[in-house]
């Protein structure tokens, strides 16, 4: 797709933002945001007609990619139908995405809840497990995001919590495993793993685990790391909740529909969750969209009483026809074993060989197209690399043409699901030319 300069209209958009649009987790007056004119695949462009290969999925969400024909086909002729159907009443859009999404997940998870995004989505799983296990305490991780909403943001265990407080009451943070900087002195990732186990056990005991409804966890550490959990670790968790009745929330709002190589990142460790919340890769974030899924025996705590929870937009009849759609395409297209094995041969051992070229490269670890590149002052020392390191391998990134997703002292490499193995290799290159760029 050709793309041509328009920069009178690049200019209006800058400035009707500038006045009017208050943008998220930002200083007002220190950004000013590029205004995107299109994409297709794994590109996106500007109105100055620069195309940018796009290592972010914009918030790790267009893992279909850009302007997939048959998705925006789908979405167009749903709008030419009854274009929304309150959740009081049946559409065919919602009862055929519910359908699809639980027939990916374990046995045993039938019906789904849908919502309007993934914080949503963590707000509904929890006052189900609250209201199901009669219980009203929730353990959860540092170093997570689950949203920005009241509860979602409680649960959070990074500094976006600090603005949200106080919180919903009930809330206990954990550590979870990250052996790269390691809570718990660990030298191996099964040491690591049985230490994180032990620090939850210890943390459920001194709670007292009548008291506590669920575990939260994101299967896999989104924007805090991009943290694999370790062997034996998730189903550690998994035992753990069995043993005192708790129920386990996973929170694959980022990891699912094929950003690890798997339709659920917990599907490469075999564990089956009780509550599942998902959202952005369902539809590539086409339309807005998150859900719950729910396992059989939680959702029949609602058959003789009502669910105390709703919204007007629950299954909006063109966000669950884009849902169809999404998972008809990745089925049909191979979508998520295309991921993992760009994984595999591509990105993942491009990711890996930064360790030995680049003294400011610390750690590498991911899955899929789900990786990150953790920057430090020193490797000795592990001192977490400086904010004005990060913005010059960002803007070597950029002016080569790639746009990373700068997080702390991480680059995180998350290109759509699509993206090539070609491609793959050169937004790895590009980053390593920004790397070396920035070595004082």
């Amino acid at each position: 797709m050709t793309t041509t300069a328009d920069t009178e209209r690049d200019a209006r958009i800058r400035a009707l933002s500038r006045a009017h649009v208050m943008t998220s987790w930002s200083a007002q007056a220190s950004i000013d945001p590029l205004p995107l004119a299109g994409g297709e695949g794994a590109y996106f462009w500007d109105h100055e007609g620069r195309r940018f290969l796009d290592f972010t999925s914009q918030l790790v969400n267009v893992n279909i990619g850009y302007q997939h024909p048959r998705l925006s086909a789908a979405i167009a002729e749903a709008a030419g139908g009854l274009t929304t159907v309150a959740p009081s009443f049946a559409a065919e859009s919602r009862a055929e995405a519910a359908a699809l999404i639980a027939g990916l997940a374990p046995e045993g998870l039938s019906k789904v809840f849908f919502t309007g995004g993934g914080a949503e989505a963590v707000e509904n799983a929890l006052r189900m497990a609250r209201v199901h296990t009669g219980r009203h305490k929730i353990l959860a991780a540092y170093r997570s995001y689950h949203g920005a909403t009241a509860g979602a943001i409680t649960l959070t265990g990074e500094p976006r919590r600090w603005g949200g407080e106080p919180g919903l009451p009930g809330v206990v943070h954990f550590w979870g495993p990250y052996l790269y900087r390691s809570e718990f002195h660990a030298s191996t990732p099964e040491e690591e793993s049985a230490r994180a186990l032990e620090h939850l056990r210890h943390t459920l005991e001194v709670e007292g685990p009548h008291q506590v409804a669920a575990v939260v966890l994101e299967t896999v550490v989104g924007s805090n790391g991009i943290l694999v959990p370790p062997p034996g670790y998730l189903e550690g968790v998994r035992a753990l909740c069995d043993e005192f009745g708790i129920l386990l929330i996973l929170d694959e709002v980022m990891a699912g529909f094929g950003r690890t190589g798997a339709w659920f990142a917990f599907d490469h460790w075999g564990v089956r969750p009780d509550l599942v919340a998902f959202a952005k890769g369902v539809n590539s974030g086409y339309v807005p969209l998150g859900g719950v899924i729910i396992a059989d025996e939680v959702a029949a705590s609602f058959d003789r009483r009502p669910f105390p929870g709703g919204l007007t937009y629950s299954g909006h009849a063109l966000a669950t026809a884009s849902a169809v759609a999404a998972v008809r395409i990745m089925q049909d297209e191979g979508v998520v074993e295309h991921a993992a094995e760009v994984g595999r041969r591509s990105l993942g051992p491009a990711a890996r060989a930064l360790l030995g070229t680049n003294p400011l490269v610390g750690d590498v670890r991911g899955l899929g197209v789900f990786w990150a590149v953790e920057l430090v002052v020193d490797q000795m020392s592990r001192e977490p690399a400086s904010g004005e390191t990060m913005s010059a391998v960002q803007a070597g990134c950029v002016r080569r043409g790639m746009w990373p997703l700068i997080v702390g002292n991480r680059v995180h490499l998350v290109p759509p699901c699509v993206i090539s193995h070609e491609d793959a290799d050169r937004g790895v290159g590009i980053l390593a030319d920004a790397l070396a760029d920035a070595i004082p």
